[in-house]
C-alpha cells in the first residue's frame, strides 16, 4: 500500500468538516500549521479517523489523534499504523 498523503488528508478533512477559512489547502504549505489554526478541531480529526478506520482498516486511539497537532504529525501517525513512513 502507498503512503497516505497530504492531498488525501485534505480531501478527507474537506469531506468531514469543510474547507479551511484561513488557508488555501491546495496551494499553501500546511504540513506544519496546527489544525486549530487551519480551522479544524479535535472533532474534525476524529471524524477523519473514523473514515480512515473504515476505508483503510487502521485503528487510531482517541489519545493518539488528540496528541497530533499538525498534518505532518497526523500523516506520520496514519502511515505508522499502515506500517509505512511518509517520504
Amino acid at each position: 500500500m502507498n503512503a497516505f498523503t497530504l492531498p488525501e488528508l485534505i480531501e478527507k478533512l474537506r469531506e468531514c468538516a469543510g474547507d479551511s477559512d484561513t488557508y488555501d489547502l491546495d496551494t499553501d504549505d500546511v504540513n506544519d500549521v496546527p489544525f486549530l489554526e487551519l480551522g479544524y478541531d479535535s472533532l474534525a480529526l476524529l471524524q477523519v479517523t473514523g473514515v480512515l478506520d473504515r476505508e483503510l482498516g487502521i485503528e487510531l486511539s482517541d489519545d493518539e489523534v488528540a496528541a497530533v497537532e499538525t498534518p505532518r504529525l497526523f500523516l506520520g501517525l496514519v502511515n505508522d499504523a499502515l506500517g509505512l513512513r511518509a517520504a
